[in-house]
């Protein structure tokens, strides 16, 4: 069993303290905290409607990189708890229930069920497009958006709105071919282990 140790979030502050400039140092160092990350847990509203597919949850996700992810329903009550496992390394889902499977959105196949795993491996190691300083419901936040090529040669483009006072995420998007087709509204997030890099060279 994996054990994490999560980072207190006032450890998250001080190390973010300087961001807010709007340099691409910065937005480099912010990224490099979640490359460097072993993990980290989050939970938020997921919706979409696409086509005729109206689907909202509220979901949990303990996210590995590399390794295996965990999915949970929180809400609705009835499919709440329905968990699905992701191997990272060929976005390969395993449910626990089929409730959980909303099917696939566009041509690139994207389950409402990757939403969470995708934004976080899309901000570790997509390619950076556009950076600004910009407020979301009044939130002084740094808007990212990253390009990630799909496996069927559709433009796949996350956009996050990371808070400036810890780096967090409070909202995220994903579009396809220029449509967007999931919204994710964060509620909590907490990083686990930073890797030391003398662990690294080891």
């Amino acid at each position: 069993m994996r054990h994490w140790k999560c980072v207190p979030m006032i450890t998250l502050l001080l190390l973010l303290a300087a961001c807010g400039g709007g340099t691409a140092e910065e937005t480099v160092d912010l990224r490099d905290r979640y490359h460097d990350m072993t993990g980290c847990t989050m939970e938020a509203a997921v919706s979409c409607d696409q086509e005729g597919l109206a689907w909202e949850a509220v979901l949990r996700c303990d996210y590995v990189p590399n390794g295996e992810s965990t999915v949970e329903v929180l809400s609705p009550e009835s499919i709440a708890g329905v968990k699905a496992l992701l191997n990272n390394t060929d976005w390969r889902l395993e449910y626990q229930g089929d409730s959980l499977n909303a099917g696939t959105l566009s041509d690139e196949e994207i389950s409402p069920a990757l939403c969470l795993p995708r934004l976080m491996n899309a901000l570790r190691d997509g390619w950076l497009l556009e950076e600004n300083e910009e407020d979301w419901n009044g939130v002084p936040c740094r808007r990212l958006t990253v390009d990630q090529s799909g496996v069927k040669d559709g433009k796949i483009l996350s956009t996050l709105w990371l808070r400036q006072n810890d780096g967090t995420p409070l909202r995220g998007e994903i579009a396809v071919d220029g449509e967007i087709i999931l919204t994710a509204e964060f509620t909590s997030f907490a990083f686990c282990d930073i890797i030391n890099p003398a662990e690294q060279e080891s």
